[in-house]
């Protein structure tokens, strides 16, 4: 009999000192909007049980709002919060092996915050989880203000709007080299009454024809990017055409202005040296006349 005891002394300890242990994820749960999403929470006892002795019981861990709770073989959801009717489960089927993780549906921005799990089997045992929802942005459009009759040396507005995301989003402008543009950017971000994000960014630059500007959305969360790029050309950023042939005319007529006073002056110099001349040689005759003296006879 004292061996039987023995032999089985090692399963009875395991039994009673079986100890119930959780598993839920340490990072955050990322869940899409509008979209399922699984909390996941696994429990180990190292012994059987039954299905009449667990109760698994959710809940939101910073209000205690009741999420989903199950016990003596079936759900009860009496006291289930409005927000979460007819939107979670438990996986039914697996919960013999250890799986008591939550099945929710349609995910709201709300919804975003940390679950707690509990799961009894003679004794209790918790672990929360971390909710994070995500949302992708559209593809930026992007719009030049004003978008016609530019002139080079102009300032203009580059627009960029994007919608339909969360988190807030970063807004990245870049030039044609790739190079980051940080200043004369305002950006604005305003969330619908569903939670979802709209953004728009400003750009003020100086006009440059041939130039390229791009606009980047980053969504952290799901480390995902959007991008639209606009080039302003030469076209946008030139002259009018009536504009460019009156500058053309007028220079003509400068030069032609040029033109005619250099002839002018050249020719009034010519006259002044020529006048400058005759004065000199009619001094010199006058001075030879003067040195000429006649000498009268004596009788």
């Amino acid at each position: 009999m004292l061996s039987n005891m023995l032999s089985s002394g090692p399963f009875i300890l395991k039994a009673c000192c079986a100890v119930l242990e959780m598993k839920v994820p340490e990072v955050p749960v990322v869940a899409l909007f509008g979209k399922d999403a699984i909390l996941n929470c696994s429990f180990s006892t190292g012994m059987t049980f039954n299905l009449s002795d667990l109760s698994v019981f959710w809940q939101l861990t910073d209000t205690k709002k009741i999420v989903h709770s199950f016990s003596a073989g079936q759900d009860h959801l009496r006291d289930q919060g409005d927000t979460y009717i007819n939107r979670t489960s438990l996986f039914h089927k697996e919960l013999a092996s250890g799986n008591a993780s939550l099945l929710l549906r349609g995910v709201k921005i709300a919804d975003e915050g940390s679950f707690t799990c509990f799961v009894r089997i003679k004794e209790y045992r918790s672990e929360a989880l971390q909710l994070q929802v995500a949302a992708s942005y559209s593809k930026p459009h992007l719009a030049l203000k004003p978008e016609s009759n530019l002139r080079a040396g102009d300032v203009v507005a580059l627009n960029c709007h994007s919608y339909g995301g969360y988190p807030m989003a970063n807004i990245l402008w870049q030039d044609g080299s790739g190079r980051n543009l940080t200043d004369n950017v305002t950006t604005s971000q305003v969330a619908n009454e569903q939670g979802l994000f709209s953004v728009l960014s400003v750009l003020t630059v100086m006009v440059e024809p041939n130039s390229n500007y791009s606009c980047l959305v980053w969504n952290e969360v799901l480390d995902e990017v959007t991008h639209s790029s606009v080039t302003i050309t030469e076209s946008q950023a030139d002259f009018p055409k009536v504009a460019l042939w009156v500058t053309i005319g007028l220079a003509v007529c400068l030069l032609g202005l040029l033109v005619t006073l250099a002839y002018i002056c050249r020719k009034k110099i010519n006259e002044s040296c020529k006048e400058g001349e005759e004065a000199a040689e009619g001094k010199e005759l006058e001075e030879d006349e003067s040195k000429t003296v006649t000498t009268p006879l004596k009788v």
